[in-house]
């Protein structure tokens, strides 16, 4: 078996940012997911647009897309993008859990996976902090990156 490269560490154990100066340009698409589940209270109050802060969906919409713009600030090793989009939707089971996933994409020498990732999560966060005085106990669950096309590594698509 094949030990796996963690490209973030150099020879001497030293923490580095990939140099990607030399790979190719391509457009590079990641999927990712998160879920949010909560008493079906709550989830009617989001629903019907009843949360006294605000449209809860699209606040935490736009958040998302600032945080998948900001990534490089918060995950040390992550290269600052010039992104070409985000996008997140919602699905919902129509009693107690919202599904968010991000699209982001780019025509770059590097992925966006951390983005999307870092979309999905603050989407959630931002759930949560509009919903907690009605609901501390919803769970936050099930970030996983979907789908990534691009870049030399190819597609990789979970199952």
């Amino acid at each position: 078996m094949n030990k796996p490269v963690l490209t973030h560490i150099d020879e001497n154990g030293a923490s580095r940012m990939v140099d990607v100066s030399k790979k190719e340009i391509t457009e590079r698409i990641a999927l990712a997911h998160a879920s949010v589940i909560m008493n079906s209270q709550t989830f009617n109050l989001i629903m019907d647009k009843q949360v006294a802060k605000g449209d809860v969906l699209e606040v935490a919409r736009v958040a998302g897309i600032m945080a998948a713009k900001k990534t490089s600030g918060l995950i040390p090793m992550c290269h600052p993008l010039n992104i070409n989009s985000v996008k997140i939707d919602y699905t919902d089971n129509s009693k107690d859990t919202i599904e968010i996933t991000a699209e982001v994409k780019i025509t770059a020498k590097t992925g966006v996976e951390m983005e999307a990732l870092t979309a999905v999560s603050v989407c959630a966060l931002t759930i949560y902090d509009m919903c907690k005085s009605a609901d501390k106990s919803m769970l936050i669950n099930d970030i996983y990156l979907a789908k990534k096309t691009g870049g030399k590594s190819g597609i990789f698509e979970r199952e």
